[in-house]
């Protein structure tokens, strides 16, 4: 009972943060003195909760040098004009018939290159839905596409975030990874293609003069809530003057992105990656942008502020300084996990979700977790890592087993966190590009790609029961052997790293 009353009070405090649209660190440091305050009621030793959180706190550390790392790409990208070159030449394609499908690939490409949904939405998807209410497209079609594609690669890109701690968390190899997340999405994202292309022929048919009640119905609604958004909207008609005016767009500007995706393809670790693109930006910034080395070390701080406020208001944004939040996030979350294990808070949640993964299979009790996680933490950094220590006892320690918890943190909390109408994680992406929160509904790939995985899953465990229970009735005397689940883990020793890459 005292579990359960320190873990909602807990809550109460992220929603509370959250609602009045305060900073979730200091809520996170409320949960420390929480969760330390029940350890001392169940007569736990201070010193020990406090050396279990600090060592939990210093494995963190690779996790958060790759994103000061990243802090410091996105920033000399947005410097160097890569992503004004990227934009401009992309957003040439956009017309009236196929923005909406054209805007979930467009920003699903520019997510995969800066591995942030918050960057792409503020760049790639700020412009598709502006361009895509000047051409009268649905503004909850648009948003839903927009938000599914800018956590396309925010999910599996190498220099993402979720994707760098969901490798720190379970001890993997990050292009393994990514490898399988590409053969997991495959399905949800062609599936996602359709839904959008089938939106965009309705679409064209009711712009079209199309008839009937159902029709005219259509049009009303898709009319309504066009009208209530692009109040707000700004209309960009041209992009690359717009961006030519700021930048030199010389093709060298791409080189940065290139070397990320070349080297990526090579199974380059993710740091020395990042730092070749850096070295890239840099000689791109001074050579071809002339920047003065001081503004380039300003930049790296502090972030990019471009002087006109037309593409200050697309391109702002990165630097070490805006990588603190979600650094912060972690360590703090990091420090409740040598809690946890001191205190042993968990332990009956964990087996409550660890009889559940015996009858619906780890990958659903994952799925079922995440969700629940999401709806408390308000936030993905927080939900994936509530994820993997509450579905701990689900998977065993040898590669394989670790590799499986990883696939099923991605399909799971780095997707299911976005969908939560309460979560930052979905919420400030809408609220940039300035789409209804019902566009939540249309971004399909964040649900397909979870209901698929439960009902491959499924399907997996229904015809392995058939199997066995076929072998036994041909060979009743023979024994089947069952692999034992593993026992409840109580990560008693925080987050250990391991080899790498």
């Amino acid at each position: 009972m005292l579990e359960a009353g320190t873990m909602l009070l807990f809550c109460a405090v992220l929603f509370a943060s959250v609602a009045l649209g305060w900073s979730i660190i200091p809520a996170l440091f409320v949960g420390v003195l929480l969760f330390m305050g029940y350890g001392l009621v169940r007569r736990c030793s201070l010193r020990a909760m406090a050396s279990r959180a600090a060592g939990s706190v210093r494995s963190a550390g690779t996790v958060v040098v790759a994103f000061v790392l990243i802090g410091v790409l996105t920033s000399l990208w947005r410097a160097s004009g890569t992503i004004a070159f990227i934009v401009a030449h992309s957003t040439a394609v956009i017309h009236a018939a196929t923005v909406i499908p054209l805007s979930f690939l467009l920003c699903s490409a520019m997510s995969v290159l800066v591995g942030s949904s918050f960057a792409s939405a503020a760049t790639m998807g700020t412009i598709c839905m502006s361009l895509g209410l000047s051409m009268q497209a649905n503004p909850v079609m648009l948003g839903g596409a927009i938000l599914a594609g800018v956590y396309v690669g925010d999910r599996c890109s190498p220099v993402s975030t979720s994707a760098l701690l969901v490798k720190q968390l379970t001890h993997t190899n990050l292009f393994n990874t990514i490898a399988r997340m590409l053969r997991t999405g495959a399905v949800p994202f062609v599936l996602g293609c359709v839904v959008y292309v089938a939106a965009a022929v309705v679409e064209w048919l009711c712009a079209s003069g199309g008839s009937g009640f159902g029709a005219a119905s259509a049009a009303a609604t898709a009319g309504s809530a066009r009208a209530a958004v692009s109040t707000n909207a700004s209309s960009i008609t041209d992009i690359g003057g717009l961006f030519s005016s700021a930048f030199d767009l010389h093709w060298l500007t791409l080189v940065p992105a290139l070397l990320v995706i070349v080297l990526a393809l090579l199974r380059v670790d993710v740091r020395l990656l990042m730092l070749a693109s850096i070295a890239a930006s840099v000689a791109v910034c001074v050579g071809v942008q002339h920047m003065e080395w001081a503004e380039l070390l300003r930049l790296l701080i502090f972030g990019y502020h471009a002087q006109n406020p037309q593409v200050a208001a697309l391109l702002d944004g990165g630097g070490i300084l805006s990588m603190l939040t979600v650094m912060a996030t972690v360590c703090i979350s990091s420090a409740y996990a040598g809690i946890f294990a001191e205190t042993r808070m968990l332990a009956r949640l964990q087996q409550v979700i660890e009889m559940l993964g015996h009858r619906i299979g780890a990958c659903g009790a994952t799925m079922i977790t995440a969700t629940c996680a999401a709806a408390l933490a308000c936030n993905q950094t927080l939900t994936i890592m509530l994820t993997h220590q509450l579905c701990g006892g689900l998977y065993g320690d040898d590669e394989s087993e670790r590799s499986a918890q990883a696939i099923d943190l991605e399909d799971s909390a780095v997707v299911i966190a976005p969908l939560i109408p309460w979560s930052i994680a979905g919420a400030v992406p809408l609220a940039t590009i300035n789409a209804p929160t019902l566009s939540l509904a249309a971004a399909t790939f964040l649900y397909l790609l979870p209901l698929s995985r439960m009902l491959a899953s499924a399907v997996r465990r229904r015809s392995g029961f058939r199997t066995r229970h076929r072998s036994q009735n041909q060979n009743p005397g023979l024994a089947i052997p069952h692999r034992p689940k593993p026992m409840l883990h109580m990560f008693a020793h925080g987050f250990h790293p391991k080899s790498g890459d």
